[in-house]
């Protein structure tokens, strides 16, 4: 056991800092990491503790984890983000460093995560590329292809700065912690806690790490593209904007600027004449778009109702302006003007016979703004639905 200045048993104030480990079926390495943990404590002279945050062991790892000095908490939810969740939550220091149990982190380099958090960064993250990937650490795909990508996208969305945001070993602070309300429950917990931090404009840094290979003796819990997946589909549901706002009015602009241009009568791209044909098309990418601008404010409206996105202080003071009625009028306005015209066309037709039909230009534009006005329409009484359900009502 080490000296109690070194360590905090359960109960001890204050605690400095807490290390979190997630942990299932870790019997091979779950002890090295404590044991590092420990000595790192004792090294910088701090009061700390090792919270190990199980998540349904059954070879061991719990009944060692105890006997080398951890506090163990059992997460009730399974997943990697859960066990983290759960841990966090548990831990009493103010700073708390997380890590993977397989032996892949060395935690005798929490030095470094503490130099960081005493020079004033609420969020620092290991960095692998910066630090040393020892042979046999990482796959070529996750070091090439999977972490540059995602790590890419997050910080072009979100601006970030981060260069390894998979890195599963971090500190962040207990008060940073408790500010973005962790919901994730899987491997995707690594892209909440960054994007959320982000946005919130909380200091963060990075510090390299070396990363070792794992000591398992069996497939990591780790799944490539089931993981990967799960990481690219919260960045982009957390990010509207480049997902489904942009693309969608820029379907929009186009289909509805090319049907006005086609609108007076045929024209010509260089040699090639477009016409009617061409205006249908241009009134479906008009529609398509519509469309896609609609799932993006319900994505938008349910992350802010639901606090899956934070610092949304613009989206907050729209929600407040803007009324179901406003939907409606506008929706009910394109509708009436939609179904005026089409019915004016068909009556002038019918009253000649119903033979060719000359406005057939004057159809499409007037179609085009019935079908916006309905999705108008039916987007704002859905929009509305969402905030009133979440306590979130818009308009308020």
């Amino acid at each position: 056991m080490l000296p109690a200045d070194t360590w905090a048993p359960p109960g001890a104030t204050p605690v400095e800092v807490s290390v979190v480990i997630p942990c299932l079926n870790e019997v091979q390495s779950i002890a090295s990491c404590i044991d590092k943990a420990l000595d790192a404590f004792r090294h910088i002279g701090i009061r700390g503790e090792v919270i190990v945050s199980d998540n349904g062991s059954t070879d061991g790892s719990i009944e060692i984890s105890r006997q080398h000095g951890a506090r163990v908490v059992h997460a009730q939810l399974k997943g990697y983000g859960s066990a983290l969740r759960n841990g966090v939550e548990e831990a009493r220091g103010e700073f708390i460093i997380m890590g993977d149990a397989d032996g892949s982190h060395d935690f005798s380099e929490i030095p470094r995560f503490v130099d960081k958090w005493r020079e004033g960064y609420e969020f620092v993250v290991g960095n692998r590329f910066e630090g040393e990937i020892k042979d046999g650490a990482m796959s070529w795909h996750h070091r090439h292809i999977g972490t540059p990508v995602l790590s890419a996208l997050l910080n072009l969305f979100f601006d970030a700065g981060v260069e390894d945001i998979n890195c599963g070993m971090r500190g962040i602070t207990k008060n940073l912690s408790r500010r973005l309300d962790f919901r994730t429950t899987g491997m995707e917990f690594a892209s909440e806690s960054l994007i959320k931090a982000a946005k919130l404009g909380a200091p963060m840094a990075e510090v390299p790490i070396t990363m070792w290979p794992d000591q398992r003796d069996r497939a990591p819990h780790l799944r490539t593209f089931r993981d990967g997946w799960r990481h690219l589909r919260y960045i982009m549901l957390c990010a509207p904007n480049w997902l489904f706002l942009l693309p969608g009015a820029l379907l929009v602009a186009f289909g509805l600027g090319m049907a006005l241009w086609l609108l007076p009568g045929p024209r010509f791209a260089g040699k090639t004449g477009l016409d009617v044909h061409t205006m249908s098309l241009a009134m479906m990418l008009a529609l398509l778009g519509a469309h896609i601008i609609s799932i993006g404010l319900f994505v938008k409206v349910f992350c802010y109702t639901e606090k899956l996105s934070r610092n949304q202080h613009s989206l907050g003071r729209w929600l407040k302006r803007v009324k179901l009625e406003h939907g409606l009028l506008l929706g009910g306005a394109l509708t009436l003007i939609g179904f005026t015209g089409d019915a004016t066309v068909f009556w002038h037709w019918a009253a000649h016979g119903f033979g060719q039909l000359p406005l057939v230009r004057t159809v499409f534009l007037c179609s085009l703004s019935f079908f916006l006005g309905v999705e108008v329409l039916f987007s704002s009484v859905f929009l509305s639905m969402l905030g009133i359900s979440r306590a979130t009502y818009i308009g308020e």
